[in-house]
């Protein structure tokens, strides 16, 4: 099963994009989709819920067009969705079901039904995957430049938990933009979520109310992968605070020897960091 759908694009996104919308039917009105839907979308759960809303891209991203037409939305009939192969060419479409089948049976007899779902599938796992490291990644960030402590693994960052194998890690996954990727493997996904979320810098913001605020974060730090890249004339500018905060201190020690003081001892990387919030903060709001 899984050969057959690397060798075919049930990943695609207009297939993913015809799960979402068909999902969002759903959950306004369950009798408008077909019974055999109707059963997979009730078995994801609250989670899965949650991994088909991300499916739809971030908040900030352009609205994707429809495309389920007003006849199914007058009907209530759900037509399964094309496959297409590796050229864009129709896949071969699969024998009739007898008429007189219930229609839940005859959908889930069909291979392309079989293969889309377990895409669909995919997708989901993958999605909740990287809400877990959203959540949860600031507990496996290497925060410690001693190694005094070692870093314990946290089970809902392991693939393992969405039911990922070692076989699955290079197989191509569609992920509808989240993190600025349409489709990856797992491990380009998992190395992209450990160079954000478990890298020196530990960031926790899920926990935030406020949508707008934790979308900037979050597209912020996954626009980088939480790694700021600095010009050459910005390592000089702050090399130069940090040697002048440094000669400060000594000429403090020096000219004040035995006074009891507040120093700097361990954090100048501080200065460059004032600098920063108040040059930063004075600019003009980005919209």
């Amino acid at each position: 099963m899984r050969e057959q759908e690397s060798e075919t694009s049930f990943l695609s996104g207009p297939n993913a994009a015809f799960i979402v919308e068909l999902y969002a039917r759903y959950a306004k009105d369950p009798q408008s989709v077909d019974p055999g839907w109707r059963t997979y979308f009730a078995s994801l759960g609250e989670e899965g819920a949650g991994a088909l809303a991300d499916l739809r891209g971030a908040s900030w991203a352009p609205p994707r067009p429809e495309i389920l037409g007003p006849q199914i939305m007058a009907n209530g009939s759900t037509p399964p969705a094309i496959a297409r192969g590796a050229n864009g060419a129709a896949a071969p479409a699969a024998e009739a079901p007898v008429a007189s089948e219930p229609a839940a049976g005859r959908y889930r007899e069909r291979p392309a039904f079989e293969a889309l779902r377990a895409a669909a599938t995919d997708s989901i796992r993958a999605l909740q995957l990287i809400r877990s490291y959203r959540v949860r990644g600031h507990l496996e960030a290497d925060l410690d430049p001693l190694g005094l402590k070692p870093i314990l693994p946290h089970a809902e960052l392991d693939p393992k938990t969405y039911g990922f194998t070692e076989a699955d890690m290079d197989r191509p996954i569609f992920i509808g933009n989240v993190m600025g990727l349409e489709t990856a493997t797992l491990r380009q996904i998992l190395a992209q979520l450990k160079a954000t979320y478990c890298g020196k810098i530990g960031v926790e913001f899920m926990h935030i109310q406020d949508p707008a605020q934790k979308a900037w974060i979050q597209e912020r730090i996954e626009s980088i992968r939480n790694q700021t890249e600095f010009t050459a004339k910005g390592k000089l500018a702050i090399l130069e605070r940090l040697t002048a905060a440094e000669v400060f201190e000594r000429f403090l020690d020096r000219k004040y020897t035995g006074t009891k003081r507040f120093g700097l001892d361990g954090g100048e990387t501080t200065i460059p960091a004032l600098e920063q919030i108040l040059k930063r903060g004075s600019q003009p709001r980005r919209q």
